[in-house]
């Protein structure tokens, strides 16, 4: 039992750290942060975080040279990634913005399906219609409306992240994960650093407290992102998908807890439909 538990704790260390950056992105953003200087101070503080744990860790680093330029091109849809995230949890409530995020486990495999990387049974065509539902449910039963500008920059960065999950799936299935993700970081850092400088963009939180989160949460997506490939190499990467969704989970909670954001009875009952209709989905297999 103690080495299963042991097994499984990369996986929820993983969703566990990237719920944390979630909440320290909101807390970043009401303490007067903007989503591009913010995206910026992530990619310097994460790449450092990474390279260090990387020589401490003495994690291996090989790369082809092929390897290395589809991940510096996949680092640019990262950056977007990042941003829209970032712009959709400025705009609407954390919770909300993350678990529409989370469509793209739903579009990733549909997406897949379409081009002939997978198959989908009537079961997760179910499950995906189910998930759907439910998140609509969310969305429409808000109180006092949503800014649909955060749930259209929320559902963009969800299809970002299914790019970069198929090509990665596609063309990078023996890179080594760790070195695609140093490369990654590193281009995306200086696309935000170019745009930064180029739109002579500089707002960063006004408050200590702003400060602080916004180095948790360059630290805690790192952290989560090592996780992630601990958790592959221990448990697999099916297994380990399916415990990643405890981080909307995770974040719902904590928004409520450390936030004060509140979401109804109904939209709760929408979140569950579709972390539940998403969990089946994965497990359609």
């Amino acid at each position: 039992m103690n080495g299963r538990r042991a097994a499984l704790a990369p996986a929820l260390f993983a969703a566990c750290s990237f719920a944390c950056a979630d909440l320290l992105s909101k807390v970043a953003f009401r303490a007067g942060g903007d989503p591009l200087t913010v995206g910026t101070l992530r990619g310097v503080i994460g790449l450092a975080v990474l390279a260090a744990c990387m020589r401490l860790a003495q994690l291996p680093s090989f790369i082809t040279g092929r390897e290395k330029t589809i991940s510096l091109a996949l680092g640019l849809v990262f950056a977007a990634n990042i941003f829209l995230l970032f712009e959709a949890i400025q705009a609407i409530e954390v919770a909300v913005a993350i678990l529409t995020y989370f469509v793209y486990p739903l579009l990733t495999g549909i997406a897949a399906a379409l081009i002939g990387l997978d198959k989908l049974s009537l079961r997760g065509v179910l499950a995906a219609c189910f998930a759907f539902a439910g998140l609509g449910i969310m969305l429409g039963t808000h109180p006092a409306g949503l800014a649909m500008a955060g749930v259209v920059a929320a559902l963009a960065a969800a299809g970002c992240r299914v790019v970069l999950l198929l090509v990665t799936r596609a063309t990078m299935r023996e890179a080594d994960p760790i070195a695609m993700t140093l490369y990654s970081m590193l281009s995306s850092t200086v696309l935000f650093v170019a745009a930064s400088l180029l739109t002579r963009n500089w707002q960063p939180p006004l408050t200590g407290v702003g400060w602080i989160a916004v180095i948790g949460l360059s630290v805690f997506i790192t952290t989560g992102i090592l996780g992630l490939f601990a958790s592959t190499a221990r448990i697999g990467p099916f297994r380990t998908a399916v415990f990643m969704n405890l981080e909307p989970l995770l974040t719902g909670i904590g928004s409520a807890v450390f936030l004060g954001e509140r979401i109804t009875a109904l939209q709760a009952v929408g979140g569950a439909v579709m972390i539940g209709a998403l969990t089946v989905f994965q497990m359609r297999r």
